[in-house]
């Protein structure tokens, strides 16, 4: 299993790959911006007993993620409520399936002229 700093460094150059992408330290983690938040790093957080980040998904598919992989999809807390997701990287994670959550995560906060630059 890989270190907690290479999972969270993967995510990292998953997140600024993207355009306009900055990052922050929020609520004590890593986190990724596109104007608004769309990537906070969950390393622990409050004793958990994960290393995850949490992002925005559109309607519904919150539930689906969760439902069909709780092991590695849940409900965090804060933004939960918000249709927001949880995604574990600390158990081997398929990381193209991780770039494409997060891409997702990107289209459903960036701006239009972000988007645009994506689809370029």
């Amino acid at each position: 299993m890989a270190s907690d700093e290479a999972a969270i460094g993967r995510l990292r150059a998953i997140c600024l790959a993207l355009p306009g992408v900055t990052e922050r330290i929020s609520h004590g983690e890593a986190s990724f911006f596109a104007g608004r938040q769309f990537v906070a790093v969950d390393d622990h957080h409050h004793g958990a007993d994960r290393l995850a980040f949490w992002c925005p998904v559109p309607a519904g598919v919150q539930d689906e993620l969760i439902a069909g992989d709780p092991e590695r999809f849940f409900r965090p807390p804060y933004v939960g409520h918000r249709g927001w997701v949880g995604v574990r990287i600390d158990n081997e994670p398929d990381w193209d399936e991780i770039a494409l959550i997060v891409r997702d995560a990107y289209c459903q906060i960036a701006p239009k002229g972000l988007r645009a630059q994506l689809e370029a």
